[in-house]
Formats: structure tokens, sequence, C-alpha cells
């Protein structure tokens, strides 16, 4: 689902004007952006847990050459899925 079609089943589900349920999603998606950029997780019951988790720097192998390349420390966003989306997938 692209973020146009997941808009307009939005708009059709809460009665929103497509442009309303656009801001609204952007305005989720930017406080969600925000929150994690701070380190704080995002639990949304049912659905499911936004995290950060920092990465260590390591070694990794370029596979064409098969030669030694430093990989930088990072953070990484992971994503734990709730057990209500869970039983709705399964």
């Amino acid at each position: 689902m692209k973020k146009v079609e997941l808009v307009e089943a939005v708009a059709k589900k809460t009665g929103l004007t497509k442009a309303d349920a656009n801001r609204a999603l952007d305005a989720t998606l930017a406080a969600i952006t925000g929150a994690l950029a701070k380190g704080d997780s995002v639990p949304l019951v049912g659905f499911g847990t936004f995290k950060t988790a920092k990465r260590a720097a390591r070694e990794g192998r370029n596979p064409r050459t098969g030669e030694t390349v430093k990989i930088a420390a990072r953070t990484a966003v992971t994503f734990k899925a709730g057990s209500a989306l869970k039983d709705a997938v399964n």
C-alpha cells in the first residue's frame, strides 16, 4: 500500500477529506519521527512499538572484492509488532 492509498483509506474510513487525511498522516509520521530522533520509544497499543537501537561499529566485507570494510556505528529504527497486529495478519 502506497501513501496515497493509505490517505484514501483513512479519508474514506473517517469521513475526512483527502487533504485533511494527508495532513493528519503527515503529522502522525512527524510526531513518530521526532520522538525516535530524541531516543524515545513509540508504543501504539495493539499495533506495535517503534524504538531505536544502537548498532556498534564493525568490520564487513565487500562481496565483490572480498576486501575488509569498516562499517561505522549507527542508530537503527526497529519495530516490534503487537499481538493484535500479529493476530490480524495470521
